[in-house]
């Protein structure tokens, strides 16, 4: 029997209705001012995870770290914490737990002594495969620090057999299965690495004499670097004293990059996947118009995921084009209501509407997603109650039915409202007068090439095996 997804969506309430970010990560070699560089490349991703961020640096002899749990400034707010850091080369890491709770241990950079030498690790992504990996290990012998998937690959390069550390990274990455982009430091090197499928993205600059890696390329905009190319799916990167080379890892028969990097997660005015991010968006709200249009007077969007959207909506079908939400961008995902009518606070904290733009006008409002639905249903509670005539909800992605395994927060089918409420049913929940999504097609219409996209939490099919249990605090 179907849960009553009424029940379960009031149930859950409280929790953050949305995609949650995965992470960023950032990588240098060459820069005598390493670890600052990446220090503001972190603040470039910030809106990949909030959670936790760390820096590790490397001077040619030693790894020195420092990470910690809040926002990139607040965790480097001692003024004697970055001169502590110091070297030639350092990589950084933004969080949000898709795997291992939200806890000090779990944040990154990891750092380990083994046969091998000091290694550091920071990641972005999800292994599929890490639950059976971490018995096999634990099995055998091995103790854990963290929760996180992203402490197996470091176990897994100690195990190694291979008498050199490259090798030993190339015989560890073999063995896993899911989405990542690694960046791994020594005291002599740099390594980074994306899986064969290619689901996250993973760029590379150059910035003089200096290397740098990154998970978008707004990161070097801030660094003052130049972006060169992408790390290929499968590639190994190798950086050290003699320059860079590359390596590869079995080939996939296919490529399966995350078309959510386009419609939210990414920042507008990075390159990713080899194109830019705003032109698709303003590709996918002119396709989600021609889909499907809406009598109105005009457009607004939910910020800021879903301003290029709106625009890209509002050209197409000739409606005006306003801001009728203002977003609070200093309000962190902490807040605490000081009563219980914490829903509808939190909301309005967040988002407030303009009444003198929407006050008796049919309205469109564009948003990128809807996962469980409670935040767009007070967003349209709030539009009526401030004088909006009608409220026409148009999301410029299809419905999200499966969960996604590969470095996404949504793992359960009761996560997903339209997993079980038809597209009308959804409508009558958030309480709109009507509700239209983009199609598959229409989405992948929007890219260059197609079929290099995955579009399992849309469709179902997924290009790994699919863990039968599957639960980001329990690995």
């Amino acid at each position: 029997m179907a849960p009553d997804l009424h029940a379960s969506m009031d149930m859950d309430d409280q929790r953050d209705d949305h995609w949650h970010e995965e992470c960023g990560i950032v990588g240098i070699y060459g820069d005598e001012r390493a670890a600052e560089k990446v220090y503001l490349g972190l603040y470039a991703l910030q809106h990949r995870g909030q959670e936790s961020a760390g820096i590790a640096a490397a001077d040619g002899s030693c790894l020195a770290f420092h990470m910690g749990l809040g926002l990139v400034w607040s965790v480097f707010a001692d003024p004697t914490v970055m001169p502590r850091l110091r070297g030639r080369a350092a990589i950084g890491h933004n969080r949000y737990s898709t795997r291992g709770t939200s806890t000090i241990t779990n944040a990154q950079p990891i750092v380990i002594e083994c046969r091998t030498g000091t290694i550091a690790v920071a990641h972005n992504g999800t292994i599929t495969n890490a639950s059976r990996l971490r018995r096999d290990m634990q099995d055998t012998g091995s103790i854990f620090q963290t929760t996180s998937d992203s402490e197996i690959v470091l176990h897994l390069i100690a195990r190694s057999q291979e008498t050199d550390l490259v090798s030993s990274v190339m015989d560890a990455l073999k063995r896993l299965v899911g989405a990542y982009c690694f960046v791994f430091l020594t005291p002599e090197m740099l390594i980074a690495a994306r899986d064969p499928l290619g689901f996250r993205p993973l760029s590379i600059g150059r910035h003089k004499d200096a290397y740098l890696l990154a998970s978008e390329t707004c990161a070097f905009d801030i660094m003052g670097a130049e972006y060169t190319r992408s790390v290929e799916p499968g590639e190994v990167v190798v950086i050290d004293r003699s320059g860079m080379r590359s390596l590869r890892l079995p080939e996939s028969p296919r490529k399966s990059f995350c078309i959510f990097e386009h419609i939210y997660f990414s920042r507008p005015d990075s390159l990713v996947f080899g194109e830019k991010v705003d032109k698709i968006r303003r590709r996918l709200g002119k396709k989600l118009a021609e889909d499907a249009p809406a009598d109105a007077d005009i457009v607004i969007a939910v910020p800021d995921s879903g301003n290029t959207a709106a625009l890209g909506f509002a050209r197409v079908s000739g409606l005006r084009y306003e801001i009728g939400l203002i977003r609070n961008h200093y309000v962190g995902r902490t807040f605490i209501a000081p009563h219980q009518d914490k829903r509808k606070l939190d909301v309005k904290v967040k988002l407030n509407p303009v009444r003198g733009v929407i006050d008796g006008k049919r309205v469109v409002l564009v948003d990128d997603s809807i996962v469980r639905g409670t935040t767009m249903r007070q967003i349209v509670r709030i539009l009526r109650s401030d004088g909006a005539r009608e409220v026409h909800v148009r999301i410029s992605s299809p419905p999200i039915k499966h969960p996604c395994f590969y470095g996404i927060d949504i793992s359960r089918h009761s996560e997903l409202i339209a997993s079980e409420k038809t597209v009308e049913e959804i409508r009558g929940y958030l309480e709109a007068d009507s509700l239209g999504y983009l199609t598959i097609p229409g989405m992948l219409g929007t890219v260059d090439n197609p079929g290099d996209y995955c579009t399992a939490c849309f469709s179902g099919d997924y290009c790994t095996p699919v863990p039968e249990e599957f639960d980001k605090y329990c690995i």
